[in-house]
C-alpha cells in the first residue's frame, strides 16, 4: 500500500519531464544548493532546439559529469592508511603468492600503486551495475550533512557512509562515474605494456563506461565489447527480455598486439581437424582460399583439375596468395577442390600450425555458462547454500584468462571487484588443467551479508567471507582431484590475507603548550600500540614498492627475530635492543635493504656505529629506521 505524500505537486520537476520527453538531450544533472544531484536542463542546448539559426558559443567534444573533477582529485589523493596481514585467516602464508586484499578497493589501489607498478597482466572486474539497488563505495559526494544523513545506506566499522544508489535516489548516472573513474585511472597505472582490462557491465552504464576508458586508456586502445549470453531463460512481463552482458576490453597499448597477435588468441582445441587422406603431416582443416579485400596480385583463375570448372575471386575479394605462391602450394598438395574434389580452392591448414597461432576470438560468446550456472556452482561449493546471488560463472572468467594469459608466465591476475572470488576460482581451476603459474589479487570491501540471508545465517558475516572460503573450498577440491604427488605440491592454492587500516605510525595533534608529563609515556614510540613486527613488515613492503607475494621467513640471530623477504631483497628487525654481533651478522649478508626500529638503538653513537659497520662490511646496503 503506497502512502500518501501529503506535499503538493514539484511543479519545476514535473516540467523537467515534460521538457525531456520532448528533447530527452538536453536533460542533465547538476547539485542543488544543499549538495543534491537532481536531474536539470541544459538551457544552451534547449535554446538550441528552438532555434532555426546556430547558437553562439565554443564547441568541444568532451565527457562530463557533476562531481568529475572532484573524482579525479580524489584519485590522485595521497592516503595515510596501510595493509595489515591476517595470518590466521590466510592459507598457506609463508609459500602462497596469492592475495586477498579486504577494504575499499580505491584505498588499496592507491596502496599497491608502487608494488604493482606496470606489473598486472590482466585486470577482471565486475562493478556495480547501477540499477538502482546496487552497493556503491563510500565515495564522498560532498553533500549537505542532512541529506547525507537521509541518503546513508549503511555505515562500515568505522562509520564511513557506505552509499547505496538507489531508485529513489533516481539511478543517477554521475555518482556512478565519479565512483568508477578514479578507481580506472589507478588501474591502469598497474597494467603490463602486455595488459589487457576486461569489464562486464550491463545496458545501464555501457554508454558511459565505454566513454570513461576511452578517456583513461586511449580510445585507441579500445578492442572489442564481447557479447555473452548470460541468460538463457526469458521473462515474459518485459518489452524485450534483456538476455545479454556487455564485456568491454580494452590493452594498456594496442600497438603491442598488432605486433603479437599470438598473444591474443585461444589456445586450439583441435576442434575441426581430421586427417581422412592419410596425410603424413598430419590432421588438417580446410581454410577458404579467397579472403576479402580487392589485392591486384592474387587476382587469376584457378581450374579445378578434376572438373575443369574455372573459378575466380568473388567482387571485392581476393586470392589468400599470389600466382606463384599458389603454384607453390599446389605443388605441395596443401590445395583441395572440397570434400569430393568437385567444388572451389581450399587450403589445408595442419593442427600444428594451428598450435601455434592460436584460435582467434569472436564477439559474440553464446557458447558459454550462464549466470545461472554460476548460481548453481557455487551453491554447490557450499554444500546447497545460497550464499552469493547471480555470481558470474567460472567458464566465463577462465576464457577471458585463456585469451590474455599464458601458462609458461608467471601473471598476475587482479580483480578489485572481487565479489564471490570468482576470478580466483577461475585463475586456480585454470592453471590446473593447463599448469599454468597465474596469481591472483582479489580486492573486496567487507560488506556486510543481509541478516536473512542464508550466508548471515550460516555463520558469513561480509561477502568478504564468503570469498575466501570459497577459494579455500575450491583448492581443496583441486588437490583431492590430482593422483601426481608432484602437481599437488606445484598447485598453489593458497593466499595472503591483508586488510586496509589507518597507519602504523602515530598521529600528533598536540601543540607544544598541550603537551604534559603523564603523556610521555605514549609518546616514547612513533608507533601505534596495537602494531605488530608483521604489520611494520608490510607497511615496509608496501613503501619500499615490493610485491606483497614475496617469500617471508623468520629466522633467529643471537636470539633476536630477523625477518628476511625474497632471499634477500628485505631483512627487517624491530627489537627493542640489538647488540653489535647481530648487527655484523646482517652486514656480512649483504641484504640488498635493511630496516630497524628506532628503538633498537641505545642513541645516536649507536646508529652512527652501525652506519660504520654497514660501510665496511656490505657498503652497497641500504640502511633506514621507522
Amino acid at each position: 500500500m503506497k502512502k500518501l505524500k501529503l506535499e503538493s505537486v514539484d511543479i519545476v520537476r514535473k516540467n523537467i519531464e515534460i521538457i525531456g520527453s520532448l528533447f530527452p538531450n538536453v536533460i542533465t544533472e547538476a547539485r542543488d544548493d544543499k549538495g543534491i544531484i537532481k536531474k536539470g536542463i541544459n538551457f544552451e542546448l534547449l535554446k538550441q532546439e528552438l532555434s532555426g539559426d546556430v547558437i553562439g558559443g565554443e564547441e568541444s567534444y568532451e565527457f562530463n559529469w557533476v562531481g568529475k573533477r572532484a573524482a579525479l582529485v580524489e584519485a590522485n589523493k595521497p592516503i595515510r592508511k596501510t595493509l595489515r596481514p591476517c595470518i590466521e585467516e590466510s592459507k598457506d602464508w609463508e609459500t602462497t603468492g596469492n592475495l586477498y586484499i579486504e577494504g575499499d578497493n580505491l584505498d588499496v589501489l592507491k596502496l599497491l600503486q608502487e608494488s604493482y607498478l606496470n606489473g598486472i597482466k590482466m585486470i577482471y572486474i565486475d562493478p556495480p551495475y547501477n540499477t538502482g539497488k546496487d552497493f556503491i563505495y563510500n565515495d564522498d559526494f560532498k553533500i549537505d550533512k542532512n541529506h547525507y544523513n537521509e541518503r546513508i545506506a549503511v555505515c562500515d566499522n568505522e562509520g564511513r557512509r557506505l552509499f547505496s544508489n538507489t531508485k529513489t535516489n533516481g539511478r543517477f548516472h554521475s555518482d556512478w562515474c565519479s565512483m568508477i573513474y578514479p578507481r580506472l585511472r589507478l588501474a591502469r597505472n598497474m597494467l603490463k605494456e602486455d595488459g589487457v582490462l576486461f569489464i562486464s557491465i550491463s545496458d545501464q552504464e555501457i554508454d558511459n563506461l565505454k566513454k570513461i576508458c576511452n578517456e583513461v586508456f586511449g580510445e585507441e586502445n579500445f578492442l572489442a565489447d564481447i557479447i555473452w549470453n548470460s541468460t538463457k531463460s526469458v521473462t515474459n512481463t518485459a518489452i524485450i527480455s534483456v538476455s545479454h552482458t556487455h564485456n568491454l576490453v580494452y590493452f594498456k597499448s594496442l600497438d603491442y598486439f598488432v605486433k603479437h597477435r599470438e598473444r591474443f588468441r585461444f589456445p586450439e582445441n583441435g576442434e575441426g581437424f581430421d586427417n581422412p587422406d592419410n596425410d603424413p603431416r598430419g590432421k588438417w582443416k580446410a581454410d577458404p582460399f579467397q579472403v576479402g579485400g580487392w589485392r591486384p596480385n592474387q587476382q587469376y583463375e584457378i581450374v579445378n583439375p578434376n572438373t575443369g570448372v574455372v573459378y575466380k575471386p568473388n567482387a571485392n575479394c581476393s586470392w589468400k596468395n599470389d600466382y606463384r605462391k599458389f603454384q607453390e602450394l599446389l605443388k605441395d598438395q596443401r590445395i583441395i577442390f572440397g570434400k569430393t574434389g568437385e567444388g572451389g580452392p581450399l587450403r589445408k591448414r595442419y593442427i600444428w600450425e594451428a598450435e601455434t597461432r592460436g584460435k582467434v576470438a569472436k564477439t559474440i560468446w553464446d557458447d558459454i555458462e550462464t549466470t545461472t550456472n554460476g548460481t548453481q556452482l557455487i551453491k554447490k561449493l557450499f554444500a546447497g547454500l545460497d550464499v552469493f546471488d547471480n555470481p558470474k560463472p567460472v567458464e566465463l572468467i577462465k576464457r577471458f584468462l585463456q585469451l590474455a594469459t599464458d601458462p609458461d608466465e608467471d601473471s598476475i591476475i587482479l580483480d578489485f571487484f572481487s565479489g564471490s572470488a570468482t576470478t580466483a576460482h577461475a585463475v586456480m581451476e585454470l592453471n590446473s588443467e593447463d599448469k599454468g603459474n597465474r596469481k591472483f589479487i582479489m580486492v573486496q570491501l567487507q560488506e556486510p551479508c543481509a541478516q536473512n540471508s542464508e550466508a548471515f545465517k550460516a555463520g558469513y558475516k561480509n561477502i568478504c567471507e564468503i570469498g575466501k572460503e570459497r577459494i579455500r573450498r575450491v583448492g581443496e577440491k583441486l588437490l583431492a582431484d590430482k593422483s601426481d604427488k608432484e602437481e599437488v605440491n606445484r598447485q598453489d592454492v593458497g593466499f595472503r590475507v591483508l586488510k586496509v587500516d589507518s597507519t602504523n605510525m602515530n598521529d600528533v595533534y598536540y601543540a607544544a603548550s598541550d603537551y604534559h608529563q603523564s603523556m610521555l609515556s605514549e609518546l616514547e614510540s612513533n608507533i601505534k600500540k596495537d602494531r605488530t613486527d608483521l604489520d611494520l613488515l608490510y607497511g615496509l613492503i608496501l613503501d619500499w614498492g615490493l610485491p606483497l607475494s614475496f617469500s617471508h621467513r623468520s629466522e633467529t640471530i643471537e636470539g633476536v627475530t630477523v625477518h628476511i623477504i625474497a632471499q634477500g631483497s628485505l631483512a627487517a628487525c624491530f627489537e627493542n635492543r640489538i647488540s653489535e654481533p647481530v648487527i655484523r651478522e646482517l652486514a656480512k649478508r649483504n641484504f640488498q635493504r635493511v630496516v630497524f626500529r628506532d628503538s633498537c638503538f641505545a642513541g645516536s653513537a649507536a646508529k652512527i656505529n652501525v652506519e660504520a659497520i654497514f660501510k665496511l662490511l656490505a657498503p652497497n646496503t641500504t640502511i633506514k629506521v621507522i
